[in-house]
């Protein structure tokens, strides 16, 4: 017992686990292959420390501050890293002269990481803007929210977005693992029970979040070091009971960079698709008094008009956009009830995910025959050469025709007669539905003739 208590006092007077299980080299990095496994172009400019200005777009715990701090360790710039929340204009304009001055006198770049870049305005990304175009600043910016509406648009041109996912269940499961065995900044030295269902229900409870899942572990081996100090026990025993009791004693409180930021989200789509208006207001009113970002709110919003209602009722795309422009003029709390009554409407309306179902069939095609040629006769052909080449030979202008109908290919060859949109027998879709199927049988008579 005198070896677990000097490695007990040892890991109290440490920092976090998950800011001491932080990867300091890509081999250590889990997830997010898609855009740093081998032979990825991030992967190769990190390598050969040839980096351009990036922004890394992804959800709480993906590894967006991670992989800056990689970067950190690999480059010969100068690093520095700038909070977005705690950091003002003189800040920033100190920042910049020292920037100005260790390129000027050393030729030296430097890296600048600036954490939750959406909490910018757009003062302070404009005072950095001239150094980065010039090269001065190579920028690597890390946001939970859309760079396309919280990053000015010059600054936004001159970044690559890397988009990352939420971590795997394996990614999650690689990164407790090494937890539990890691020695000097882990677990491997106290003796842990805890089976792989116990660390199943961990990855469920995380919902892709690396920093919550070590949350959850290092709350429940601070609860068992507790419970041996106090009992005869020579091992720390996590079962599944443990972490149901640590999360529903809200250990780990709601906020933007938790598991229970999913969970509510989560919460509010599905009731709104169930069409539960009760539910649906429960549940968005849950999000805005616990603080939740109100854009995020009615972002998740618009999707969901989209993915869930379409054209069904093509109205309810609007009254999503509604809201979030009420949002932006009013903020919060008075753009509250917007939220509420674009919430509302939705769960109200009738529900078609034929457009999410289209989007899915093209784009598998898409990715099955790759760039395939525009057919000929809908090419557009403003040069002589282009015409003698064939661009727009025989194209018929539907508005010189009855009914604006003509029998035309628009599809590439090998995707000749391909259906995508299926309307379903719901609102609105229930008479295009209907439109789509008198046309179809209007160009069956005019292929007879």
């Amino acid at each position: 017992m005198d070896l677990f208590q000097q490695q007990v006092n040892k890991i109290a007077g440490l920092a976090p686990l998950a800011d001491r299980m932080r990867p300091k080299s890509l081999e250590e990095f889990s997830g997010q292959e898609k855009i740093i496994g081998k032979g990825k172009p991030l992967r190769i400019a990190i390598e050969n420390d040839q980096l351009h200005s990036i922004i890394f777009w992804g959800p709480p715990g993906s590894g967006k501050t991670t992989l800056a701090m990689i970067i950190a360790h690999l480059t010969s710039s100068f690093f520095v890293q700038f909070s977005a929340v705690t950091s003002g204009i003189p800040d920033l304009k100190e920042m910049i002269k020292e920037i100005k001055q260790r390129w000027t006198f050393n030729q030296q770049k430097t890296i600048l990481f600036v954490d939750e870049i959406h909490r910018f305005n757009k003062t302070q990304q404009n005072a950095f803007l001239p150094y980065v175009e010039d090269g001065t600043i190579i920028l690597i910016g890390a946001t939970t929210e859309n760079p396309s509406f919280e990053v000015i648009s010059p600054l936004l041109s001159r970044s690559n977005v890397y988009v990352l996912d939420s971590l795997s269940g394996q990614d999650l499961s690689k990164i407790i693992e090494r937890a539990l065995s890691d020695l000097d900044n882990g677990y491997g030295k106290l003796p842990i029970n805890i089976s792989k269902e116990v660390i199943n229900l961990i990855i469920q409870l995380s919902y892709g979040d690396a920093r919550v899942a070590l949350n959850i572990l290092e709350f429940a081996v601070n609860t068992g070091i507790a419970s041996i100090k106090n009992s005869n026990k020579i091992s720390i025993d996590i079962d599944k009971e443990l972490i149901l009791e640590i999360v529903q004693k809200n250990i780990l409180r709601y906020d933007k960079d938790g598991e229970e930021h999913y969970n509510l989200i989560s919460a509010l789509h599905k009731s709104m698709r169930d069409s539960d208006p009760d539910a649906s207001l429960y549940w968005v009113t849950r999000m805005i008094e616990a603080g939740e970002d109100s854009l995020y709110i009615a972002r998740r919003l618009i999707r969901f008009a989209s993915e869930d209602v379409g054209n069904a009722d093509p109205r309810a795309l609007s009254v999503a956009v509604s809201a979030m422009q009420a949002v932006h003029f009013l903020g919060m709390p008075e753009g509250d009830l917007a939220l509420v009554q674009a919430a509302l409407y939705l769960a109200n309306a009738p529900k078609s995910n034929s457009l999410y179902k289209g989007r899915k069939l093209a784009g598998q095609d898409i990715k099955r025959y790759g760039a395939l040629p525009v057919p000929l006769v809908i090419r557009n052909a403003p040069t002589r050469m282009m015409k003698d080449m064939g661009y727009g030979a025989g194209y018929q202008y539907a508005h010189d025709f009855q009914n604006a109908l003509v029998e035309q290919q628009h599809l590439p060859e090998q995707l000749k007669d391909r259906k995508y949109y299926f309307p379903s027998e719901r609102g609105l879709e229930k008479k295009i539905k209907e439109k789509m199927e008198q046309r179809e049988k209007m160009k069956k008579s005019l292929r007879k003739e």
